[in-house]
């Protein structure tokens, strides 16, 4: 079964009706069977419409949304865990994630802050384990 919003040119209304297939409208569009549920007039035709995307077999787009809205929201609850534990040590991050791990600097609690994708790799290959996480900011859009 398909969906399609129809539109008369006769009395400019729009409406939507069922198909068994896209084959079955065009047989019926071919041989002036559809009509205006307004007017009768056969000069209907399919109009413009937004598509029912489906996202890795049943999953809507709007399950897709709902998901994302759920991560961003997890997201959000973590970076205030964050914020609230840890020490902000903003660009110097690499610095003193090294100053930490080699013995030289004494923290009563965690650090995060701002690091290049380089510093992280950096840090890597040193041993120092870091973590990358995206910063979802408080913005409702």
């Amino acid at each position: 079964m398909i969906k399609y919003q129809l539109h008369c040119s006769k009395c400019n209304s729009e409406f939507e009706s069922w198909f068994a297939s896209s084959d079955k409208y065009e047989n019926l569009l071919k041989k002036k069977l559809l009509t205006c549920i307004n007017c009768g007039s056969n000069t209907v035709k399919k109009s413009l419409m937004s598509p029912y995307i489906s996202i890795k077999g049943n999953k809507t787009a709007s399950d897709h949304l709902n998901k994302s809205i759920e991560i961003k929201k997890k997201l959000k609850e973590y970076k205030n865990f964050v914020e609230k534990n840890l020490d902000y040590v903003g660009d110097n991050f690499a610095y003193e994630a090294r100053s930490i791990h080699y013995g030289n600097k004494k923290r009563k609690k965690g650090i995060f802050g701002k690091a290049t994708k380089n510093d992280i790799e950096e840090l890597a290959e040193e041993g120092i384990e870091t973590q990358m996480i995206p910063w979802v900011e408080d913005k409702d859009n």
